[in-house]
């Protein structure tokens, strides 16, 4: 993957946000969540090719290691599983753990300070402190700094 700027990867990680939304309440492949994304939500293709690239390779990457990543998420949720979580929290705590997991190149601030803005943009500033706790807890899991 080439550089990308800071809007290019928050872009990117909405838009693998939403396409992980779509695969688990639509219960469709992700393939399939991937395909249909980008035609409706970019029918010029004016989304840069790397931001595509990237965004369709965490969504395909948390699904690939859903099982691993659910089981870090269960053991930090105290009180919760993953089931009565609403199914946006979960998506974006999926994809930051994903991403913790998966790009050491990138700070472990980073992967959670933009899970926070995704959490306050499509879930609420009520989940926030909720989604904080768990990725920080997986954080420290990982020994991520």
């Amino acid at each position: 993957m080439t550089r990308m700027d800071p809007a290019g990867l928050r872009r990117a990680r909405a838009a693998a946000l939403q396409m992980l939304y779509q695969w688990e309440v639509g219960r469709i492949a992700p393939d399939e969540a991937v395909a249909t994304y980008w035609p409706a939500h970019d029918p010029d293709d004016e989304v840069d090719e790397d931001v595509r690239a990237f965004a369709n390779g965490l969504v395909r990457g948390a699904i690939e290691r859903l099982a691993e990543i659910d089981a870090r998420l269960s053991a930090r949720a105290h009180n919760w599983r993953l089931e009565r979580m609403a199914v946006l929290d979960r998506a974006v705590l999926r994809l930051a753990v994903y991403e913790l997991l998966s790009a050491p190149g990138t700070p472990a601030k980073v992967v959670i300070n933009e899970a926070l803005e995704l959490t306050r943009t499509y879930s609420g500033e009520e989940a926030v402190a909720f989604v904080n706790g768990v990725l920080d807890a997986v954080r420290k899991d990982l020994r991520r700094e």
